[in-house]
């Protein structure tokens, strides 16, 4: 098992609980083509949007792993950000993320309006963004937050699917 050293991030102003989620507009991906969509336009019921790393990270895998395992896109639609490009959000759906569709910000400028930005060591120019959970009712009210604190760091699934039962019952 690889070993990680833990680093603490900073504090961050990130959406937060009872706050609307800022609308934004970029390519959102399934797998099988992608188009520009505001998120004001694709939220019409519960909807679990998650924020993680570039694609292939071991965060990004874990989290639509964790998504597949417990089923959350049967009960709601579950929507990615991350600064990878439509290309790699394809095949990592070809692999995961059973009915998840993934918006693709490589310019980081969502993930910075969330509050999500962290810039990654020995990557000079490259901001990412630090895992985020947000659960959204029909009105973008986000109604459940996690955002990590420290990297790695991951969700704890009990939590959200416990947000998501409360949310959509």
């Amino acid at each position: 098992m690889p070993e990680f050293d833990v680093v603490s991030l900073p504090e961050t102003d990130h959406v937060a609980e009872g706050d609307t989620a800022p609308d934004f507009t970029r390519p959102l991906v399934n797998g099988e083509y992608w188009e520009d969509r505001a998120l004001a336009d694709v939220v019409d019921g519960p909807t679990l949007l998650l924020f993680h790393p570039m694609d292939g990270t071991f965060q990004g895998t874990y989290l639509y792993n964790t998504v597949d395992d417990h089923g959350w896109s049967d009960d709601l639609d579950v929507l990615g950000v991350s600064i990878s490009t439509p290309y790699a959000h394809k095949r990592l759906l070809a692999e995961r993320g059973d009915g998840v569709r993934i918006f693709s910000d490589p310019g980081a400028g969502v993930v910075e309006e969330y509050g999500l930005a962290h810039e990654i060591d020995g990557m000079t120019g490259i901001t990412e963004s630090r895992p985020a959970v947000f659960l959204l009712d029909a009105d973008r009210t986000v109604e459940y937050a996690w955002v990590a604190s420290e990297h790695p760091e991951f969700p704890d699934a009990e939590a959200i699917g416990d947000a998501v039962a409360d949310l959509v019952d």
